[in-house]
C-alpha cells in the first residue's frame, strides 16, 4: 500500500496575493479620500443646478445645496473614526 505524501495546493499563495491587492486597494482609496474628500454630487452631476420640471428655470440642487460637491464615503468613514478618536481621549 503505497502512501500519498502531503502537496502544497497553489490556491493558498493565489489567495494571499489577492488578499495583498484587496490591502493595497484600500489603502490607496482612502489616500485618495484624505486628499481628494469631495466628489461630483450624482444628482447634479456638480452643475449645483436642477432644471424646473418644464425645462425653463434653474433651482439650487437640493441634495448638494447648490455647491455641485458631496463628501466621499471614504471621508466619511476617515471622520467618524477621528471623531471616535476625539471622543475616546477627552
Amino acid at each position: 500500500m503505497s502512501t500519498l505524501a502531503a502537496t502544497a495546493t497553489p490556491t493558498a499563495g493565489l489567495s494571499g496575493l489577492l488578499c495583498l491587492a484587496l490591502v493595497i486597494a484600500t489603502l490607496c482609496y482612502g489616500v485618495g479620500c484624505w486628499i481628494w474628500p469631495f466628489g461630483a454630487c450624482r444628482r447634479c452631476k456638480g452643475s449645483g443646478k436642477r432644471r424646473s420640471p418644464f425645462g425653463r428655470a434653474f433651482g439650487l440642487c437640493r441634495r448638494c445645496g447648490g455647491d455641485g460637491r458631496r463628501l466621499r464615503i471614504g471621508r466619511r468613514i476617515i471622520n467618524t473614526f477621528r471623531e471616535l478618536h476625539d471622543k475616546g481621549t477627552r
